[in-house]
């Protein structure tokens, strides 16, 4: 194990698949003391977040009640609270001028209204203890403008917006704010939904594949416990320097376009 979170009090959004998932587990496998918040609680994580100690919420992180509950529930039942995972988010694909008011305020929502709630009611905790971390989730198309899902694009370039902006604002506080920003992660929702609509899915698997270099040369996609363990550095002591940067783990899909192979 490379990090040790033993007597730390962690608050993860969205971890009940993919990503928050291999994070919630990664970070509780290191001592924390793991708090989860989710839409839906998922009965196939019932035995192993048992034995991992992890306690789970019903979250939707659009309310602000509910991350006042979720915070609320970790820093009651430990009296502190030293890291807060940003990580619920969803997709939407089509141009901007088909995306519906319900659509957009509902991207917007999960994806950059929860965070800044997140933040907002973390900060005065970690504050008045002298410091924490926040890591948010955001994504290659946060550093990148992509053309068929511009209104994720946006949430997600807001994301690093919001990242960069409370790094600098709470510095001084001994906050820590970062972001990673994946590529194509495959075994997530938001995946196993885009590939379940594509009428040939291992096609599509591979398209997504051939847009990042790494990932074409070992033939796969990014996976959910390489993110994880990208969020527990920027969540420890080893990064006890490392703030306001957006790491990208995109396999190189943010260095350009890369070279084409056959499969």
């Amino acid at each position: 194990m490379l990090y040790n979170f033993s007597n730390q009090t962690i608050v993860v959004t969205g971890g009940e698949q993919g990503i928050g998932r291999a994070t919630a587990k990664l970070l509780a496998t290191a001592g924390g003391s793991v708090f989860v918040g989710d839409v839906t609680l998922r009965p196939e994580n019932d035995a192993e977040y048992q034995r991992l100690g992890i306690t789970r919420l019903t979250c939707d992180v659009r309310q602000e009640t509910a991350i006042q509950s979720l915070i609320g529930t970790a820093f009651g039942q430990t009296g502190r609270l030293q890291v807060l995972v940003n990580n619920a988010g969803v997709g939407h694909v089509g141009p901007i001028t088909e995306v519906s008011e319900a659509e957009w305020d509902h991207v917007m929502g999960v994806n950059l209204k929860g965070a800044f709630l997140g933040c907002k009611h973390a900060i005065p905790l970690m504050k008045a203890a002298g410091g924490g971390a926040i890591v948010n989730t955001a994504s290659n198309a946060g550093l990148l403008p992509r053309v068929h899902d511009p209104l994720y694009s946006i949430s997600k370039q807001a994301i690093v917006g919001l990242t960069r902006s409370l790094a600098l604002c709470h510095a001084i506080d001994g906050i820590r704010v970062n972001a990673v920003c994946p590529g194509p992660v495959e075994q997530t929702g938001m995946m196993d939904e885009n590939l379940a609509a594509e009428p040939d899915p291992q096609a599509a698997y591979l398209k997504y594949v051939e847009a990042s270099p790494l990932a074409a040369a070992a033939r796969r996609m990014i996976r959910p416990q390489e993110v994880a363990e990208a969020i527990a550095y920027l969540a420890s002591e080893a990064a006890a320097m490392v703030t306001g940067t957006c790491l990208a783990i995109d396999g190189g899909k943010s260095l350009g376009v890369p070279p084409r192979r056959n499969f």
